[in-house]
């Protein structure tokens, strides 16, 4: 056996600057990493491109295909490239390098899968950035005091920006439609893999719709990997600004039924006050395990090395 296929296969889910944070942790262990990323952005570059041209938006797979590009000068300059965005109010204002590359690849290929792989050839991405779905998603949220007038009463709030900006208290959240095709290479990534990585990111928009798939989640469920959830470090201050680490895990439960999972990593910043925790993971099977995470200087943020040394742990690197 080669040293190449000696090392784990590992695949992680999530979108945007939680996956990319797992990303750039994971890629310092194996090379044979697939992301399979969320696409239900409806805001910003993404947003546009996604209703002129009828595309899946494009930006949380830039983000990760970012975050994978070489680990030298040509690599860096290349992630900087993509993620660097046109100024000012014009038709190309606020639009990112990345975002127009892979729509423009789309244009001429006709097939999502072939544009972000040609797109990794090109920036000598190492791993492989898949969409979780075939088509673009819609999530929507039953949502408690959207209306500040009727505090008890719940309204429904329509799409992934709206969803993060609302008021009130998210009840539920589903997507449209709601039994998307899952692109096939992501079922068979997950099949294939030793490692499946969940979090850390946005509940709401970035972790949960992943188990919302159906072909996704009944992957997931069967497959023989370990399964790993990476916490966020604090409650985010758009959809979960007063969750518990307990009531994150609650949550993904009451969205993922029949979810088992092996190991819950959390930041011991986040949890030390929660009581329940242990409860709550040990629930779903998997051990709890709290080991530092967090940016040096106290930034509501991953540190890519102290996370790769949590996860070689775990995969007994």
């Amino acid at each position: 056996m080669s040293a190449f296929n000696r090392l784990p296969a590992v695949v992680a889910l999530g979108g945007g600057h939680g996956l990319s944070a797992s990303l750039s942790a994971l890629r310092q262990l194996t090379p044979r990493l697939t992301a399979i990323v969320t696409v239900a952005d409806n805001g910003g570059s993404s947003g546009r491109l996604r209703e002129e041209f009828e595309v899946l938006p494009p930006g949380d797979l830039r983000m990760a295909l970012a975050a994978l590009c070489g680990d030298d000068e040509v690599g860096r300059a290349w992630a900087e490239v993509l993620q660097s965005r046109f100024p000012g109010g014009g038709p190309l204002g606020g639009h990112s390098i990345g975002n127009l590359l892979i729509a423009g690849l789309w244009q001429q290929l006709s097939d999502p899968v072939a544009g972000l792989d040609m797109v990794a050839a090109m920036l000598h991405v190492e791993g492989r950035v898949l969409p979780m779905a075939a088509v673009p998603l819609v999530i929507e949220a039953d949502v408690i005091g959207v209306d500040p007038s009727l505090p008890d009463e719940r309204g429904v709030v329509v799409g992934q920006e709206e969803v993060a900006l609302a008021t009130g208290e998210i009840a539920d959240v589903r997507l449209t439609p709601a039994n998307p095709p899952a692109v096939p290479e992501a079922l068979v990534a997950i099949r294939e893999a030793d490692y499946i990585v969940l979090g850390p990111g946005s509940w709401y928009s970035s972790v949960i719709p992943h188990l919302l798939v159906p072909e996704l989640a009944e992957a997931i469920r069967t497959s023989s990997a370990r399964r790993v959830l990476t916490l966020n470090l604090v409650p985010t201050e758009d959809e979960t600004p007063a969750y518990t680490a307990s009531r994150h895990i609650e949550v993904l439960a009451e969205h993922a039924p029949g979810l088992r999972l092996d190991t819950v990593v959390a930041d011991p910043s986040f949890v030390s006050e929660d009581r329940h925790l242990a409860t709550f993971v040990s629930s779903l099977g998997a051990e709890l395990l709290v080991a530092p995470v967090r940016m040096r200087d106290g930034s509501a943020r991953h540190d890519p090395l102290l996370l790769a040394s949590v996860y070689a742990g775990i995969m007994g690197l």
